[in-house]
């Protein structure tokens, strides 16, 4: 018994571990642009990082910890040992890379973990599952960077007045807004619902269904939220510009970090899934909270240093070419939730800002750099394949030591 709370204490640090790990890692990018426009200072931005992240790791973090936690293997349940194994190896690959500057993404690596400890426990290889998550991965890069192109081509065209493009752009992620999935809006099924689905279905609003499940109330309610976001932005530029813009910046940017929140904490607390339900019986949104305390500590403590840094390297992109990369970023990690397929923030983030980088390498400006583009794309295959073997190998050594296994 004594054995079993070791390594269930173990692993629950492991996840806390996981967790900080995240926080201080994925989630500064999205306010850098703010941060370096002087629309947000660096402590304030900070702040709000670790509150935003952490409510939406709670919020939203669901589907992406039930895949980490139970569809990455077959044929078996991932013990507290196994998770223990996985989480300290990424954690520890994760914060070595950090310390010495080298792009080590979070999903890669907590994917390599997992299907490494999955497969020493006995398990088998889930191959469906990654051939949806290598294809989801692969399509990532060309269509944000489609996005983003396209994007900050639009905003930098003299023929589209800042004050109707931004506007339209704001009315399209209200419209989104009202559609991604909260875990405090359960559905008939148990799966998580929208604020578009909840009032649509609560008042009986055109339950005409147009798409799937998606019916002609949802989209008047989505259209609504669209409008409210529309006319609010319009307002603030109309006020004035150049400060409507910022502030936009700094309202999409924490939209951004919320939606990181939602994606990232899974890859802390989906190897706990199966412990939680099995060994603690509690719910999942016990883990969740873990999760986000975690995000949110992380921000807090090493959140300051890194949003100085980024914020650096964004202010040359400009406030157009900085939302031209967010929303992308925004929409992509929104899909991901709502399919449950863990992905790195930070690779989001990079797609994006190439996307946006290349509409002004087309004028005459700053390009991109094809050698950290290699180096970045190295760092990915390597983490998956080297976090596999080193957490398979952990496993191992945690079941040889005879009060552990």
């Amino acid at each position: 018994m004594a054995s079993v709370l070791l390594v269930l204490s173990i692993a629950l640090l492991a996840a806390l571990f996981m967790s900080f790990t995240v926080g201080a890692n994925s989630n500064s990018a999205p306010v850098a642009p703010a941060v370096g426009a002087n629309a947000l200072s660096v402590l304030r931005a900070a702040l709000l990082v670790g509150i935003v992240a952490g409510l939406g790791a709670i919020l939203q973090g669901g589907s992406i910890s039930e895949t980490i936690g139970k569809d990455l293997v077959t044929g078996v349940a991932i013990t507290p040992i196994a998770a223990a194994a996985a989480l300290l190896t990424a954690a520890t690959l994760i914060t070595i890379g950090n310390t010495y500057g080298y792009p080590i993404p979070s999903a890669f690596t907590v994917t390599g973990a997992m299907i490494g400890s999955g497969i020493a426990l006995g398990g088998g290889f889930a191959v469906h599952e990654y051939v949806v998550i290598l294809g989801f991965w692969f399509a990532i890069p060309i269509v944000e960077a489609v996005l983003a192109y396209g994007l900050a081509r639009g905003l930098r065209s003299d023929s589209i007045p800042e004050t109707v493009g931004v506007p339209v752009l704001g009315g399209a992620v209200g419209y989104a807004l009202a559609n991604i999935q909260l875990t405090v809006i359960p559905t008939a099924s148990g799966a998580q619902g929208s604020v578009a689905r909840y009032l649509a279905t609560t008042s009986q609003l055109l339950p005409t269904v147009v798409g799937g499940s998606y019916t002609l109330g949802m989209v008047v309610v989505s259209a609504l939220c669209g409008l409210v976001a529309l006319v609010a932005t319009r307002g603030l530029l109309r006020r004035d510009e150049t400060a409507g813009i910022n502030q936009f910046l700094v309202v999409l940017g924490l939209i951004v970090v919320f939606t990181s929140g939602g994606s990232q904490v899974g890859l802390a607390t989906g190897p706990l899934e199966a412990v939680f339900e099995t060994d603690l019986q509690l719910p999942s949104i016990y883990l969740l909270a873990l999760g986000g305390g975690g995000i949110l500590l992380g921000a807090w403590i090493r959140g300051p240093r890194l949003v100085q840094a980024v914020s650096n390297e964004y202010a040359s992109l400009g406030p157009r070419r900085s939302i031209a990369a967010l929303i992308p970023a925004f929409l992509i990690a929104q899909l991901a939730i709502v399919l449950g397929i863990p992905i790195s923030f930070n690779k989001v983030m990079i797609a994006s800002i190439v996307g946006s980088g290349l509409a002004a390498s087309s004028s005459g400006e700053s390009g991109v750099s094809p050698r950290k583009v290699g180096i970045t794309l190295g760092s990915w295959v390597g983490s998956m394949l080297g976090a596999g073997l080193i957490s398979y190998g952990l496993y191992h050594v945690l079941t040889a030591i005879p009060t552990v296994g």
